[in-house]
């Protein structure tokens, strides 16, 4: 899990845009790979068989949130988490505190991107997948994700000029204690599941 945590994060965290909702959603999914581990044929590499669970998952947290008519803004909302990320940055030296906004900022104009964008642009650019696992993970044409790919970039260029390579590496920051936290879940999970 630990391996594979920050991505199985980062693949439901773009398509839900909530950090919360997207543990969850990767805690399902863990479960429901554990289940369904015989059933893996190596076809593909784990790591993308993962993000295939944790994306179905993630798709239909959204559509159930969809059908419960929430309205989802179309800009988010840049004052969500500001106490604690405003406390953060300025118990910090000034360098951490320009990164940590520059990531907010990153974080939000993604966020921002159409639904079709955003899924593509963060496993291509912050994940790292290739074309093809992309479009393996999402059950789309390489070819729409190399075009998904460009515009994104186009539309994160046009909105944050230069910040956007200062900034990604540090986008959607995952690991220690969120890391630690899903890992328990799991675990518990499938300990009390197992009695």
């Amino acid at each position: 899990m630990r391996r594979h945590n920050r991505t199985a994060f980062r693949t439901a965290r773009a398509i839900l845009r909530d950090d919360a909702e997207a543990e969850e959603a990767v805690q399902d999914a863990y479960m429901q790979a554990y289940k369904s581990l015989r059933s893996f044929r190596a076809d593909s590499r784990l790591s993308t068989w993962l993000a295939r669970i944790v994306a179905n998952e993630a798709l239909m947290r959204l559509r159930k949130r969809t059908r419960r008519a929430e309205i989802m803004p179309m800009q988010p909302d840049f004052a969500e988490g500001g106490e604690t990320a405003f406390a953060e940055m300025h118990t910090r030296p000034e360098v951490s505190a320009e990164r940590a906004e520059m990531r907010r900022l990153l974080e939000a104009q993604i966020d921002a991107l159409p639904e079709t964008y955003r899924v593509v642009f963060v496993l291509r650019a912050i994940e790292e997948l290739t074309a093809e696992e992309t479009a393996s993970v999402l059950q789309i044409p390489a070819a729409t994700v190399r075009s998904r790919f460009f515009r994104a970039r186009s539309l994160l260029r046009e909105a944050l000029a230069l910040k956007l390579d200062v900034a990604s590496e540090d986008a959607f920051s995952f690991g220690g204690e969120k890391c630690d936290r899903i890992a328990a879940n799991v675990l518990d999970r499938l300990e009390r599941e197992n009695r």
